[in-house]
């Protein structure tokens, strides 16, 4: 039996001590580390700033939901920290590659998905930050019957919505708001509408005078603006009457009633002085006018 004691391999010592080296294979420098741990941490700084970011500009812009606000926060705040993570790869020597194109590759799918949401959304921002419609406005636009007329009730990130003179709700796409043909009614704060009136001719009677009747029953209508006073123009004039056109200012949002208190008023007036007319607001085809043939 011999007293000599068996020393370790030096093989098996070597394996059994762990290197950096081993982990990984290519070799990691304590710079390296140390830089891909600032690189994700970095990025889940700027992904917490750009959220909150994005937060306060959709609480600045008017008619962006808290839905739409918060999912574009939230894809700002991961894409950031996907960014971060990696550069931080990158720096361990990782092949990031497939990484990326994974990336590009779902980013492509997203767009292709979402287009209709991000273009109106996109719309919606501009529509907004230019302020060509506002709440409360009265707005035209083309439609698949014509153009449609009514109130803007509500502006978010996907469409406007409109309240009809005739009660409808109509909800507009934003994209299609923003390159449509629009027509703000109530911009300016006013709105002109016209009046056609036809008056039988009689000896003796003067057009002055029968001008002079229309605009005093036009101006003291409840209605009608007093700074554009109402305007009488002559469209024809034939051997058995004369028609007019009369032209009145008025709220945008109240045109209806204005230009049926103002028929009403001139009608009376007219009819007071002894006249045959016909007052009705302008239309397609004019009183008194035969329509054409087929």
């Amino acid at each position: 039996m011999s007293d000599e004691v068996e020393e370790p391999e030096p093989d098996a010592e070597r394996t059994a001590i762990v290197t950096l080296g081993d982990l990984f294979p290519e070799g990691l420098s304590g710079w390296q580390i140390v830089l891909a741990l600032l690189s994700v941490l970095v990025g889940w700084l700027l992904s917490r700033l750009a959220r909150k970011g994005v937060l306060k500009l959709a609480a600045r812009t008017p008619g962006i939901s808290d839905s739409v606000s918060q999912l574009a926060a939230r894809f700002t705040q991961y894409g950031l920290l996907l960014v971060g993570i990696g550069v931080g790869l990158a720096f361990l020597g990782a092949n990031v590659q497939p990484l990326l194109a994974m990336t590009v590759i779902a980013a492509i799918v997203l767009v292709l998905v979402l287009r209709g949401v991000a273009d109106n959304f996109a719309a919606g921002v501009l529509i907004q930050s230019r302020q060509s419609v506002k709440i409360g406005e009265e707005i035209g636009i083309d439609g698949p019957d014509g153009v449609i007329r009514g109130t803007v009730q509500e502006l978010n990130g996907r469409s406007v919505i409109l309240t009809t003179v005739d009660g409808r709700t109509v909800h507009v796409p934003n994209a299609a708001l923003l390159t449509g043909v629009l027509v703000n009614d109530s911009r300016h704060g006013a709105r002109r509408s016209d009046v056609d009136i036809r008056i039988a001719r009689s000896a003796g009677l003067d057009l002055d005078e029968v001008i002079t009747t229309i605009t005093g029953a036009a101006s003291g209508v409840d209605g009608v603006h007093a700074r554009e006073h109402p305007n009488v123009r002559i469209a024809a004039i034939s051997p058995t009457r004369w028609t007019l056109t009369l032209q009145i200012w008025h709220h945008p949002l109240h045109g209806s009633a204005v230009v049926s208190d103002t028929v009403r008023g001139v009608a009376e007036a007219i009819e007071a002085v002894g006249l045959q007319a016909v007052v009705t607001p302008q239309q397609g085809v004019p009183p008194l006018v035969p329509p054409e043939p087929f």
